[in-house]
């Protein structure tokens, strides 16, 4: 998505092909379009490394966004070194063509397991497949990738979108809506407007809510957004009562567009990944709410899962796993963790969890306007 600062913010970082890899203990190095580590390959392909280590290879789409140096990797890492483990990584910078090498040299370098935030869920497929062929498990970190023999890790993200349209829903039961979801090539988007459909369906129907745009936002952008919200107001003439954004990063995007037409705190607006930035939106009034998913917790679950597969490649046995069927109905093996709306009423939620200090949730709130920041 869900996405992208993501936490969601869909900052995107150069477009060359020079990527950086990272091994376990802080060590680097660049290559041009290689994705070595400092590390010597080991050339290990079977999922199981000479030494008989557990190499956790992990594969982000834009480690330029916030949310996965701040909250995933940290998490992702601890879990895989507390099971004995070894992490190195790298970064594909938004392109799906660069991912789809940047999985070759991970297992190159010795990853016995691949941990894949897909930039293309159905781009990274071959690579994917191919990994697996040669004996590396994969999960699918965060976005579903279509292979009934990757493990996929994520939160319910139809249950995101329904808790999204549920609180706009609850202020704005009629009117006219924009939609703006995420990106067209990840299945997160389609799984977040099933859910808003759960929720908003009937009344759509009814003719209760008009849907007066609707896009897809290439690479979860908050440009992109926020151009798509003006054209959508352009073409109501500003007739606008609600707006659900698939993440905080766009829904920036899209409180920008309102803003420039004094409609921003008018017009309720939804978003997820709870961005210390969207936070303090909600803090302020600009945003209605922001669903919470604590990648603390999606990072661990990942990452032990991973070391769990360098001992048996079997994704279905590994613990905590349900059975899941994809939209391309393909039955795999899933560990959907739960999400958490945030309004202004349960703020002191994100901030007793130290996911965000007091002082940046509540940066330029009037005083006993919210209770948390009081």
């Amino acid at each position: 998505m869900l996405a992208f600062a993501g936490l969601a913010l869909a900052a995107c970082g150069s477009d060359d092909a020079t990527d950086t890899t990272t091994v376990s203990g802080g060590s680097s190095a660049t290559t041009e379009g290689t994705g070595a580590t400092t590390e010597e390959s080991t050339g290990a392909t079977t999922g199981e490394s000479a030494s008989g280590e557990c190499t956790v290879g992990v594969s982000w789409n834009n480690f330029q966004e916030e949310r996965w140096a701040k909250w995933d990797e940290p998490a992702i890492k601890a879990a895989v070194e507390a099971g004995g483990g070894k992490y190195i990584s790298n970064d594909a910078k938004s392109s799906a063509e660069t991912q789809a090498t940047n999985l070759d040299n991970l297992i190159s370098q010795g990853a016995n397991v691949l941990i894949v935030l897909a930039q293309d869920g159905t781009a990274i497929k071959p690579a994917v497949s191919s990994a697996i062929e040669q004996g590396v498990p994969v999960v699918a970190y965060d976005r579903l990738i279509e292979d009934e023999n990757a493990l996929y890790v994520t939160f319910d993200n139809v249950e995101v979108g329904r808790l999204e349209a549920e609180e706009i829903f609850k202020q704005v039961p009629k009117g006219n809506y924009i939609i703006i979801k995420g990106n067209k090539a990840d299945a997160n988007a389609d799984f977040l407007r099933e859910g808003y459909e759960k929720v908003i369906g009937e009344a759509v129907k009814a003719g209760d809510i008009k849907i007066v745009g609707e896009s897809y936002t290439d690479n979860w952008d908050p440009a992109n957004a926020q151009d798509s919200t003006e054209q959508f107001l352009t073409a109501a003439d500003n007739d606008v009562q609600a707006v659900l954004a698939e993440n905080d990063g766009m829904a920036g995007g899209v409180i920008a567009a309102l803003d420039a037409q004094g409609l921003a705190g008018k017009v309720p607006v939804s978003g997820q990944d709870a961005d210390q930035a969207a936070l303090n939106r909600v803090a302020l009034g600009t945003q209605t709410l922001t669903i919470w998913k604590d990648a603390r917790e999606l990072g661990k679950a990942a990452g032990e899962a991973a070391v769990q597969l360098c001992k048996d490649a079997d994704a279905s046995k590994v613990k905590g796993t349900n059975p899941f069927t994809t939209p391309g109905k393909n039955e795999v093996a899933s560990i959907l963790l739960k999400p958490q709306p945030i309004t202004k009423d349960n703020l002191d939620l994100v901030i007793d969890a130290g996911w965000i200090a007091k002082d940046a949730a509540c940066k330029g709130v009037t005083a006993g306007s919210v209770k948390a920041c009081g």
